[in-house]
């Protein structure tokens, strides 16, 4: 029986520490034979037949354990999803983001196509359509929204001037995003936002 093989080896173990340290062998020595009969002791407990139980001898049987995964790699438990939350931040504060795509839009409407990144364009096509939106309805209130929003007075009057004829058979989609080559610098995924 191996516990009685363990027993009898752990009764030997105790006996040579006794005599160690009843004589005058030096501090160090001891401490070296205790250390050494340690781990033999650890050793017949870890490779012999199954462990056994300190308490009643039996040997214990180890189920293979299973780890369960959470969350991926990368992701924290306590992620919040922005629902409804559509609007791209753009890496910038409120004021900061409102006053980009209020140049953008301004630019696009006077020129008619500029080149900034994909997301960019992405976040002021809605704003560009909307302008032109307006600029068909051509009226009073109309003008006074899209007077606060593009900065240019004069642009805005052309806009009211030109969007009804030009538009006139198109409801909505007045403008185009194309993806162009990535920018040198930081290899930004740019794009061409045009007017249709």
């Amino acid at each position: 029986n191996v516990f009685d093989q363990l027993s009898l080896l752990w009764r030997d173990i105790l006996s040579l520490a006794s005599i160690v340290t009843k004589s005058r062998i030096p501090t160090q020595n001891t401490m070296r034979v205790l250390a050494l009969l340690a781990t033999f002791v650890a050793a017949a407990n870890a490779f012999g037949v199954g462990s056994l139980s300190s308490f009643t001898g039996t040997s214990i049987t180890l189920e293979p354990t299973y780890v369960v995964r959470g969350a991926p790699a990368g992701r924290s438990d306590l992620s919040m999803m922005r629902h409804r939350n559509k609007l791209k931040k753009l890496n910038k504060p409120a004021d900061q983001r409102k006053a980009l795509l209020r140049a953008l839009t301004t630019e696009v409407i006077r020129h008619g196509r500029i080149k900034t990144t994909l997301v960019r364009a992405k976040a002021v096509r809605k704003h560009v359509d909307h302008m032109i939106e307006l600029g068909k309805r051509g009226d009073l209130h109309a003008r006074r929204q899209a007077l606060g929003w593009v900065y240019d007075k004069d642009l805005v009057h052309s806009l009211f001037e030109a969007a009804p004829e030009r538009y006139s058979d198109r409801n909505g989609g007045y403008t185009r995003v194309l993806r162009t080559m990535p920018r040198q610098g930081d290899n930004a995924k740019m794009a061409v936002i045009e007017l249709v």
